[in-house]
């Protein structure tokens, strides 16, 4: 149970103030017996209302007026008969215990008003924090978005296409190559997810003979959005090619899990 939110929910005033059914009684009961924090929020809301109630209650009310009439009474002879006056019905009594209830009542409704109020301000709070995150990371995305334009704009960027091989004819990826800054861009938009445990690793190619170098993983493959990913690339490139391998890659390619498959034009 989320016991800072059944605090919050007011629900605690209004079983000290005796307004919920007998079921509801019993589910508090039981949770109070379960949860400390439930019970010490019950007892400070009756500690509040006893205290506030003692203030607010009239101080003890005289009784001269009743032993006067007695002693009056025990006076005179048994047989003559004494009209007494109507007694007075004490108003300020009444008046002060009701004032006591309606300040007890306007005190339970204050506190659960606040408790309201405070648990609002936290979801505010942390809405807040979760739209400033969001802006923050969409304007980290545009900023990477307009970075990669630029660089696969460069008019030093060779552009290789890599075409899908036997294991699934429908791949393809794009790769960007930088040579002067010695990067490549791998477009990977165009490869199947990979399986569990899987990992898509990227390969320099010298053809003669077939020398494959490792330049990298496509790390996070899933979760990334657009799917493009920058390795370094310090090789004399004739090719690159881009295979399924276990996580944490491989030192020479699989060539029967080969995805993709693309070479540099002269």
């Amino acid at each position: 149970m989320d016991t800072e939110k059944y605090i919050a929910s007011g629900i605690l005033e209004l079983y000290v103030a005796g307004t919920l059914s007998e079921e509801e009684n019993l589910d508090i009961a039981r949770y109070a017996q379960e949860y400390p924090e439930i019970k010490r929020e019950i007892e400070a809301i009756e500690a509040a209302i006893l205290a506030l109630t003692k203030a607010a209650a009239p101080k003890n009310t005289s009784n001269k007026g009743y032993t006067d009439l007695k002693n009056r009474i025990a006076k005179e002879s048994e047989t003559k008969v004494i009209e007494l006056p109507k007694e007075k019905s004490n108003w300020a009594t009444y008046t002060g215990w009701a004032a006591s209830i309606l300040l007890a009542a306007g005190l339970l409704w204050m506190y659960s008003e606040n408790k309201n109020l405070k648990s609002e301000i936290h979801v505010a709070s942390q809405t807040n924090t979760v739209l400033e995150q969001q802006i923050e990371d969409a304007k980290t995305s545009l900023e990477k978005s307009q970075q990669l334009l630029t660089t696969i704009r460069d008019k030093n960027i060779q552009v290789v296409a890599l075409g899908g091989q036997t294991i699934d004819p429908n791949s393809y990826a794009k790769a960007y190559w930088n040579k002067k800054e010695q990067k490549v861009f791998i477009d990977a938009q165009g490869l199947p997810e990979p399986p569990e445990g899987m990992v898509y690793q990227v390969w320099s190619l010298k053809l003669s003979p077939l020398t494959p170098t490792s330049m990298g993983l496509l790390e996070d493959f899933i979760t990334d959005d657009n799917k493009v990913f920058a390795l370094s690339n310090p090789n004399d490139s004739e090719a690159f090619g881009i295979t399924l391998e276990p996580a944490g890659g491989s030192e020479s390619p699989n060539l029967e899990q080969l995805y993709a498959l693309g070479a540099v034009s002269s």
